[in-house]
């Protein structure tokens, strides 16, 4: 497998990756399994090295499971590099960002990586929800910024949108589309519109079913039970919530509410309480769910 996407402006061949977290650490994970060399960057070599022993131990299920030769995960893993500095991503041909979905850490990362990377490479951004028009602007390079957005968790999960902001030229989106294919995704594309097509539908649903616990409707076990079994979802809405993170549906609905405002996206006050409290669900143990005994028990 060569690991080459080839446009116009050369073969992408080498990915940099920024943010070695859960999403980072699963586009590695798919990039080096389709025979491109990734470069996994993040703050500290702590979070590299965490992200690294993330990406060893999801492929190992893959071989325990038969969905992975042993050599074919010998190979990926020889291909991902820590790359502690931003330096280390000049001779990328593709760098993504994946770091947290805050847009003033968005740019600050795009402003220090583009004095080191070479003139051809394309950016992308991982965003669930903030305009890859605006983000764009913030680089020197307008026309090489693309959204990638793929969904979580990335090994398993089938689909990429791709979002083009209002500069990115049709090269740019054409080598973005074959770098997703290489990799055996299925593309979407998405207008430039916060949160885009599947947190545009996804949040707002979480989001009311924490209204839905907010005003006593139902208890968090009745809700995720109704809409696994009722609407036939593979988990309740309160269990995904904690699985993406109460910090992100959050920022993600604000996203929502400022862009297009609408009252309908306003943030549940408990979404809010529960971002406040330092619970944000499976990361830090506590979220709709306590996770800190044997199995997961509702907190409401």
């Amino acid at each position: 497998m060569t690991g080459a996407v080839i446009g116009m402006q050369g073969e992408i061949r080498t990915i940099g990756v920024i943010g070695a977290g859960q999403m980072g650490s699963g586009i590695a994970h798919v990039a080096a399994l389709a025979g491109f060399e990734v470069l996994l960057n993040d703050i500290s070599e702590e979070r590299i090295q965490s992200g690294l022993a993330t990406i060893n131990g999801n492929m190992a299920r893959q071989v325990q499971k038969g969905a992975l030769e042993e050599a074919a995960r010998q190979a990926a893993l020889g291909r991902v590099t820590a790359a502690p500095l931003m330096e280390n991503l000049a001779q990328c041909d593709l760098v993504i960002e994946a770091a947290t979905e805050n847009e003033e850490v968005k740019r600050k990362i795009f402003a220090q990586l583009t004095r080191n990377l070479k003139s051809d490479a394309i950016l992308a951004s991982n965003t669930s929800s903030i305009s890859i028009t605006r983000l764009g602007a913030a680089t020197d390079r307008p026309e090489q910024f693309i959204g990638i957005h793929f969904m979580n968790p990335v090994p398993v999960m089938q689909l990429v949108e791709i979002i083009r902001g209002i500069a990115t030229d049709d090269t740019t989106y054409a080598r973005a589309k074959a770098f997703c294919d290489r990799l055996g995704k299925t593309v979407t594309m998405s207008e430039d519109f916060p949160a885009f097509i599947v947190n545009r539908i996804l949040l707002p649903m979480i989001n009311e079913a924490i209204y839905t616990l907010y005003e006593g409707v139902g208890t968090v076990e009745a809700i995720d039970t109704a809409m696994r079994l009722g609407a036939n979802h593979p988990m309740g809405p309160l269990q995904l919530a904690d699985f993406i993170g109460l910090d992100t549906c959050l920022s993600i609905m604000q996203v929502l509410h400022d862009g297009l405002s609408d009252s309908k996206y306003r943030p549940c006050p408990l979404l809010v309480k529960y971002v406040e409290a330092g619970w944000l669900g499976r990361k830090t143990k506590r979220g709709f769910y306590d996770y800190r005994g044997e199995k997961p028990v509702p907190t409401r």
